[in-house]
């Protein structure tokens, strides 16, 4: 192996290990926390889970097998299963970010009909929604025989092998891009600039009882005055840089490997093997970031998983002292 594979197979395990770890951590976050089970979000979040988790138990093995050996690992039938797995999770993530978006917009933009308008039925109709178009795609696929291991990404994915069928393959793959990748993002943008909207202006308005506080406040010290103007500026940028972190990661991780793949039908353009497993390892790293950028850095799961951890802690000293207590009453001699 060279040392690019070496590389980009130490990649791969650990983007595979953090992305199990993280994503086991929202699971137990999900199972500990009633509070979190009640909110509407949290199926979203779940399926979105399951589908990082499988994705790391799954495709990233495989790859990383793809790399060190070069060639495809195991069967055939191995490999149309992780192809239609990966086709499959990969869309169902982006639609489950998404509807994530979507209950974002309806929770700031309509605050008092929310809870009439996202129930469990509802969140649990716009899931089925995502599993069915998710899975549409790759059975399509899969009856076509148009999966398999594509050596420029080292994985088993979408992939034609016939020439005679180039020009439906083509059509399929823009089609499935854009009502995967597209719509997601085009929904994405949509509902977080309507909820950035409406953050702004609630700024704006404290903004003004701020100054006007501040005005009227003409014996404060100038320290709380510059904390108070402080305040203001975070209040702005927090917003804004949520909605980027939403929309940034998404475009960053998924749209290299979407062009990758619709520059790859021009048999004009060469692409490097080492940049095609690359744009796949940017779209791994998904898994990655999403247990962080909508669950775990969240104030009501860090504070779940402080509690798991001293509770976890708790026990264990509490079985530490029973033990030492059982010892020392042994070695005590009797009278």
């Amino acid at each position: 192996m060279s040392i690019w594979e070496l590389l980009l197979a130490f990649l791969v395990v650990l983007l595979m290990l953090v992305a199990l770890l993280a994503n086991v951590l929202v699971l137990m976050c999900f199972l500990y926390s009633a509070d979190i089970r009640k909110q509407v979000p949290g199926l979203f979040i779940l399926n979105l889970t399951f589908c990082n988790l499988l994705m790391a138990v799954s495709s990233m093995p495989l790859t990383l097998a793809g790399i060190i050996y070069k060639g495809q690992p195991g069967g055939d039938q191995v490999c149309h299963v992780v192809g239609f797995l990966e086709t499959f999770l990969t869309t169902n993530s982006m639609l489950s970010m998404a509807a994530l978006s979507i209950d974002r917009w309806i929770a700031v933009v309509f605050p008092l009909s929310y809870h009439s308008k996202m129930r469990y039925r509802d969140a649990a109709l716009i899931l089925s929604y995502t599993w069915l178009h998710s899975a549409s795609f790759p059975i399509v696929a899969a009856s076509l025989s148009w999966v398999g291991f594509h050596h420029l990404y080292a994985s088993c994915t979408l992939y034609n092998k016939r020439p005679e069928d180039r020009t439906q393959f083509v059509i399929f793959t823009g089609v499935f891009h854009a009502l995967s990748f597209l719509l997601s993002l085009v929904v994405l943008c949509f509902t977080y600039l309507k909820v950035l909207k409406v953050a702004r202006f609630h700024c704006k308005r404290i903004d003004v009882i701020t100054m006007q506080t501040l005005v009227l406040l003409v014996d404060i010290h100038p320290s709380v005055r510059e904390r108070c103007l402080e305040e203001q500026r975070r209040r702005r940028q927090r917003a804004t840089k949520k909605i980027s972190t939403f929309i940034g990661t998404f475009i960053l991780c998924f749209a290299p490997y979407v062009i990758t793949r619709l520059v790859e039908l021009s048999s004009v353009v060469h692409i490097n093997s080492h940049w095609g497993i690359i744009s796949k390892c940017l779209a791994y790293s998904k898994a990655v970031s999403d247990p962080f950028v909508y669950s775990l850095l969240r104030h009501q799961y860090k504070k779940t998983w402080k509690d798991i951890l001293n509770k976890m802690l708790k026990r264990s000293s509490i079985n530490s002292s029973a033990l030492a207590g059982e010892s020392h009453g042994r070695n005590i001699p009797p009278e």
